[in-house]
Formats: structure tokens, C-alpha cells, sequence
């Protein structure tokens, strides 16, 4: 089965999985297959590596949307029905948006004049993950694409991209920042008097080694957030319940490597504690399984059908060759043998096996070999 029936019936497709295993190639690949389907696609780019620019035949990934022109397709004798556009996350950008659709203008141009809030929404761990599920919320209500393909952080952050709607309402309702808020409110500066003790005592420390300009910009910018959380909380709630919609799709990207293997058995396993569905699993650069040997004598016939000239020897080395591959195809099939594990209940994802090419994927013709391995026509 291909992911040609992920493609026709879901909106989102998510490609999650560790790095080096094919992840953004796979996402570019998926996409070309259904703008080939006739599908307005677009291809967002959490992970700002150039490759998936590279593949598409573009200079660079660019925070606004790019299409592929049509002409560059047909290039490559590729028939597109629909039509293929990529961009990059821009996690301030998105934050900036959120901050002017739940702030009134005042409290807006302060919250965008703070100092701290400048590293939070550029630096801060999980911010980009959580401004990841705000973007593709807001994308999925735009009727200018039919599918969008989101090619994620690797595993570790991919786990943060799906739990970011929880964690930012976590860390904005914590204890720690309502002390702060309190603190801040009533003077309009930080007031340590007001917290317990054991709080204070915390704080004097933390000011000694930051300073208390850091703490006041801090409580400042948490009671602007403050101001905000009822519009971040509904706001999360709703992209929490669009992740476990039915319109949304999630293909597990792997090699054969155990390791590769292990790590999308582990973010299978936490799908599925999330209530979130494992649609399909897609195995890249698999070897292939040669069932036949050849003899010398067909090996030395085919040399010279080819009009090959080598050494005495070029046909053993061909041999050795022939069963190196062979060993290597073997094991790859006794590694990808794991994955029954996911195959537990009634759920059971689709399969998608893309053969190992000569050299990477870096143009649109490779790109597109990819995609006829993953939604043949």
C-alpha cells in the first residue's frame, strides 16, 4: 500500500523521526506526490536545514511562501496537476502575530519592547515548537492549500513540537510566574516582601547573578503575558484537539539502521499515550534482496555486451561486490523485521519502502524517484 490514500483524504501530514534517516527529503517528496495528484500543496520546514531548498531547485528556504514554478517541473518531464509552495517557520513572526490578536495595541508594543521577550520569542527552548503547532493551526484554515506536508525537528524535538499546546500553558500558569505577577502588580516594580520567604530568598539569589533589571523584565513581561493567557489557553486547547483531528495524518520516517529503528519505535509508542494515530511508516535507502547469483561467465558476458574494458580480475571484484550487496540487503530485511511491533491492534500503518539510490537526493528528479516510491501513479 502507498501514501497515495494519505494524500486524497487528510489536510495535514506530519513527518516526524530522528535526523539523518531521510526526514525533509521524504516531506519534499510527499509534497511533489500530491501536487502531482493535483493538490495545492504546501511544504513547511520546521528543521531550517538547505536541503529540502536544495532538492526543490531553490537557492534558499524563505520565511514567505514559494512556489515552485511549474516550468521547472516540466523540466524534468514531471506532470503536476496541482501545485507545490515551501516555506520556512519564522517563530518570532508567528509569536508577534499571536501577541497582536490577544493584546490590546498598548499592552502589544510593550510586550514587542521588552528585552526578554526579544530571546523568548527567538531563543527560548520550545518556543519554535510551540509557534510550529500556532503556524500549522492557522495554515490548516487557509483555503489556498488542499494538503499541507510539515517536515518536523528530528525525534527528541519533534516529542516538544507535539507537546508544546500543554507546555506553554504549563510554564505561562506555573506557580513561578503567578508569584512574579503578584509581586510586580502591586508596585509596578519587583517586590520581594510580597512573596514567601522561601520564594524571596530564591529571587535575591536569582538577582545577584542576573541582576534586577532581568528580574523586573521579567515580571513585566509575564504580567503582559498574564493579560493574554485566557486568549494562549484557549488558543492551545485548540491546536491540542487539531493535532488528534481526523484530518490529520502522521507518517514515522526511518532507515534500517536499529538505532533509526528504535527511536521511531520509542515516538510510536508516544503517539499513541497521546492519542495521536501512527498513519503510516515510510523506510528509506532500503537495499535491495537479490534471490539469484550470478556466475563468472554471465558476469563476463555482460562486461563485454556493455563494451566495459577492465582488469583480468574485474569479474570477481564484480562478484564480491554482487555479495557484499546481497549481505547488506539481508540485513537490512532481518533489522526492518522490528517493526511488526507496530503493527499491534487494529492499528495498522501503511508501509512505504523507498529503494536505496546511487548518491543523495539533491535535484527534482531524484526527488521525484522518491515520490513514485511513496504514491506511485
Amino acid at each position: 500500500m502507498s501514501l497515495g490514500s494519505l494524500i486524497a483524504s487528510r489536510r495535514v501530514i506530519l513527518c516526524v523521526g530522528c535526523g539523518g534517516v531521510g526526514k525533509t527529503t521524504t516531506a519534499a517528496a510527499i509534497g511533489l506526490a500530491a501536487a502531482s495528484q493535483g493538490k495545492r500543496t504546501l511544504c513547511l520546514t520546521v528543521d531550517p536545514a538547505r536541503r529540502l531548498a536544495e532538492s526543490l531547485g531553490l537557492s534558499e528556504m524563505k520565511h514567505e511562501a514559494q512556489q515552485v514554478e511549474p516550468s521547472r517541473l516540466e523540466a524534468v518531464g514531471l506532470d503536476v496537476k496541482g501545485s507545490l509552495t515551501v516555506m520556512m517557520l519564522d517563530p518570532k513572526g508567528t509569536f508577534d502575530e499571536l501577541v497582536t490578536r490577544y493584546a490590546s495595541p498598548e499592552v502589544r508594543d510593550r510586550i514587542l519592547r521588552n528585552t526578554l521577550y526579544r530571546y523568548i520569542s527567538t531563543s527560548l527552548a520550545g518556543t519554535a515548537e510551540y509557534m510550529a503547532m500556532e503556524k500549522l493551526y492557522a495554515l490548516r484554515s487557509d483555503p489556498r492549500w488542499d494538503v499541507i506536508v510539515i517536515d518536523t525537528p528530528p525525534t527528541v524535538n519533534a516529542l516538544d513540537f507535539l507537546d508544546a499546546p500543554e507546555r506553554m500553558i504549563e510554564a505561562l500558569d506555573s506557580p513561578v510566574f503567578r508569584w512574579l505577577v503578584s509581586a510586580f502588580e502591586s508596585t509596578g516594580k519587583l517586590s520581594v516582601n510580597l512573596l514567601a520567604r522561601s520564594a524571596a530568598a530564591a529571587l535575591r539569589g536569582l538577582g545577584r547573578l542576573t541582576g534586577t533589571g532581568f528580574l523586573e523584565a521579567l515580571a513585566e513581561l509575564i504580567v503582559l503575558l498574564n493579560e493574554m493567557l485566557g486568549g494562549f489557553r484557549a488558543r492551545a486547547d485548540e491546536v491540542r484537539k487539531a493535532l488528534r483531528g481526523p484530518e490529520v495524518a502522521y507518517v514515522l520516517v526511518t532507515s534500517p539502521d536499529p538505532l533509526s529503528i528504535r527511536e521511531i519505535q520509542y515516538f510510536a509508542d508516544r503517539l499513541r499515550e497521546l492519542s495521536m494515530p501512527r498513519d503510516a511508516v515510510v523506510i528509506n535507502r532500503v537495499r535491495p534482496v537479490h534471490t539469484g547469483r550470478p556466475t563468472v561467465e554471465s558476469v563476463r558476458a555482460e562486461l563485454q555486451q556493455l563494451g566495459v574494458k577492465l582488469a583480468a580480475d574485474a569479474e570477481m571484484r564484480v562478484m564480491r561486490a554482487f555479495d557484499d550487496e546481497a549481505r547488506e540487503g539481508e540485513l537490512d530485511q532481518r533489522h526492518l523485521g522490528a517493526l511488526k511491533s507496530l503493527d499491534d491492534g487494529e492499528e495498522r500503518p501503511i508501509r512505504a519502502y523507498v529503494p536505496a539510490l546511487v548518491g543523495d537526493v539533491h535535484d527534482l528528479r531524484a526527488l521525484a524517484k522518491v515520490a513514485a516510491a511513496l504514491a506511485p501513479v
